[in-house]
């Protein structure tokens, strides 16, 4: 946050200066939102944005108006605001100033994207001005996307104290905007990073057998929600509800409603 010049203090303090210095004050010392672990969601980063009657709903960043946001939010839902933190995208706005030796491998089955070096001074700099760009759209909450780039092959000789590091300050950097952050994924590292983050966000940890690691985060009354690519499953619904989970069924391209447990 800015800080106050001495020169500012100089003149006598009025209403509105005092008015002012009340929301520097709440604004230093607000909190991330937090998300309910009951939650319902709503998960789509493509199409036009179908209006299911969710608590939560999950959205792309670049994608989705200020406008939108803010009639989300007015009819009291909580906004998560969807971005790739650890892979280039050659389609988004910025593409052209992330350096080229940050680049690394393709990744697979995804055209168009590249593992970055989240090691990179310049690639966290740009990273961190997408999530003022959050914050400039009212998002209460961000999902940055692939941040398990050590365990793929990226090209970049990345190590999974390179991606703890950087996991770590996303949500520090998420934390001082005021944002709730999402841990994506990265099964493996929830130990180490269920106390940075504020809830959950699992592609198919059924199919792969590791939803089990996630009961770090309800045990702290935190959410997570599940996404599976598969036709509704009564018995995993069983499961994910006695886990405390939100488990809910989807088409890959996520481009319309997923279907929750009942």
């Amino acid at each position: 946050m800015r800080r106050l010049t001495q020169h500012w203090f100089s003149k006598p303090l009025t209403a509105i200066h005092i008015a002012l210095g009340m929301l520097l004050v709440s604004a230093c010392t607000a909190s991330p939102i937090t998300i309910p672990a009951s939650s319902s969601w709503h998960w789509q980063l493509s199409g036009n944005l179908q209006m299911p009657n969710r608590h939560v709903y999950d959205i792309d960043l670049y994608d989705t108006p200020s406008s939108t946001i803010g009639n989300l939010k007015a009819q009291g839902r909580i906004v998560v605001c969807y971005f790739s933190a650890g892979s280039w995208e050659d389609w988004r706005d910025d593409a052209a100033q992330y350096p080229t030796q940050a680049l690394g491998n393709n990744l697979d089955g995804w055209p168009g994207e590249r593992w970055l070096d989240i090691r990179n001074s310049t690639v966290r700099t740009l990273l961190a001005k997408r999530m003022d760009l959050a914050v400039s759209k009212g998002c209460d909450a961000v999902e940055p996307d692939n941040v398990d780039g050590y365990s793929n092959s990226n090209g970049l000789g990345l190590t999974k104290a390179d991606q703890l590091d950087f996991n770590r300050w996303l949500a520090s950097a998420a934390h001082a905007r005021n944002l709730a952050i999402a841990l994506k994924n990265a099964v493996e590292l929830v130990p180490d990073l269920v106390n940075h983050f504020d809830f959950a966000l699992n592609e198919s940890c059924y199919r792969y057998n590791e939803c089990n690691a996630y009961n770090a985060f309800t045990a702290q009354g935190k959410a997570v929600f599940v996404a599976e690519y598969r036709k509704y499953n009564n018995k995993l619904c069983n499961k994910a509800n006695a886990s405390g989970f939100q488990l809910q069924y989807f088409k890959r391209a996520l481009n319309t409603v997923g279907k929750p447990c009942t």
